[in-house]
């Protein structure tokens, strides 16, 4: 069974483990250590995503490197990874969902008909919108949780239905366009540069003062926690990335400024740190996010824990199916209207790869919902750099499955490791 905490003291009166170098070497050894034991992350995924940017920049570093296509990428990849983002809840149980991809373009089909069609008002419009996801992901949840039936099949026959109802709804061939601001801005605005900068400073404050006080509050319990250079590592890392992506989406991008200025952080990526932080914290600090890993690592022995299974796995299937919603949502707002097709086509297939490229186990138990966002990137690397290579459609799934088949690899490797060394 996975684990994110280890809550065993740092010290044994019977048998006292020595003291841990906290050093930078004894730092390194140690994450090698875990490396050797099949606990592998998201290594392979930024490896991959590094390797990615380094050869697209070397071939096309005019086109690929400059902040308008930077802008664009996280433009195209925020529905999928949204949608990878629902997934990784479903996955961690050793499930699948086959139908979140036209769920989502359901839910934006309702959307544009309140919207649109019945000039309902923003918000009752969104809330129906979100309401529809959570009833298709209820009605899974039940059929997969209360009656047994394979989450394939079940969730094969709702993507089928989906779809029909989907092209019932908007007709074949339609679309139903979306005539509000907020919502079109959702996918295609940029925030002010001065509230990126704020809200940059604001999540990297609020990460080193979030994690400094679980630390220390662990540290008085006597349990074990990161040494201190390590927080301050990562906290530096995050401090270098969050100012380096805001520096470079504050600069104008616009190829004529003077009819049309572009910059500053687009709002699609602050709903994509937004849905991050919020779903870290449920799946991390919450004991709901620890029965999802205690029933994805061994349902019968998170039974007998007295984990409640049945809640456990319809709750996951509702959060996924109300993420895909909002993911919906963000793909129809991208052309600023919803058709049959919206959630379609390889949407789901990207979304899925995208969260097991990052570092989820096809076979639950383990993984993170920052594994989506970085599986999204390295599939939204892909596709936009092979387009900027001019390469054909086919080549780009070619590559992309390649990339799916390697991350499923590793992740069996990693996990036969494991057990091998008792890291399981």
């Amino acid at each position: 069974m996975s684990a994110d905490v280890d809550d065993r003291p740092v010290t044994d009166p019977a048998s006292p483990d020595p003291m841990p170098d906290n050093s930078l070497g004894g730092i390194f050894r140690a994450y090698l250590a875990k490396l050797k034991g099949g606990e592998v992350g998201s290594l392979p995924a930024v490896l991959g995503l590094i390797a990615l940017v380094v050869v697209f920049s070397a071939l096309r570093p005019e086109q690929f490197t400059n902040s308008f296509n930077f802008a664009n990428l996280i433009g195209q990849s925020a529905g999928v990874t949204v949608l990878a983002m629902g997934l990784v809840f479903v996955l961690l149980l050793g499930e699948i969902d086959l139908s979140a991809g036209f769920a989502g373009g359901t839910c934006a089909g309702v959307l544009g008909v309140f919207l649109t069609r019945q000039e309902w008002p923003l918000l009752p419009a969104l809330v129906a919108a979100l309401l529809t996801g959570a009833v298709i992901g209820l009605l899974i949840g039940l059929l997969v949780a209360r009656l047994g039936i394979p989450s394939f099949v079940v969730t094969l026959a709702a993507f089928l239905g989906l779809q029909g109802v989907l092209l019932t709804m908007i007709g074949e061939g339609g679309t139903i366009p979306y005539r509000n601001d907020f919502i079109n801005g959702l996918n295609n605005s940029n925030l002010p540069v001065w509230l990126g900068w704020t809200l940059g400073i604001v999540c990297i404050v609020g990460y080193a003062a979030s994690t400094y006080v679980t630390d220390a509050r662990r540290r008085a319990k006597n349990l074990t926690v990161q040494p201190i250079l390590l927080w301050a590592l990562k906290t530096g890392l995050l401090t270098v990335v969050v100012l380096a992506v805001v520096g470079y989406l504050s600069v104008e991008r616009s190829r004529n400024p003077a009819l049309t200025s572009l910059k500053g952080v687009p709002v699609s990526l602050l709903v994509i740190v937004g849905l991050l932080i919020v779903l870290t914290f449920m799946l991390t600090r919450t004991a709901w996010g620890r029965h999802v890993y205690a029933v994805g690592g061994n349902a019968e022995a998170a039974r007998r824990a007295g984990i409640n299974v049945f809640r456990v796995r319809l709750s996951c299937f509702i959060l996924c199916s109300t993420m895909a919603a909002v993911a919906g949502i963000m793909i129809a707002s991208r052309t600023n209207s919803v058709n049959p097709s919206t959630g379609g086509e390889t949407t789901l297939l990207y979304a899925v790869g995208a969260a097991v490229i990052g570092g989820t186990s096809l076979f639950g138990g383990k993984g993170r919902v920052i594994d989506a966002v970085i599986g999204g990137t390295v599939v939204a690397v892909i596709d936009n750099g092979m387009g900027l290579l001019d390469q054909p459609q086919g080549t780009v799934w070619m590559v992309t499955g390649l990339v799916l088949l390697v991350a499923a690899s590793v992740d069996a490797i990693s996990r036969r490791r494991a057990s091998a060394t008792g890291h399981v």
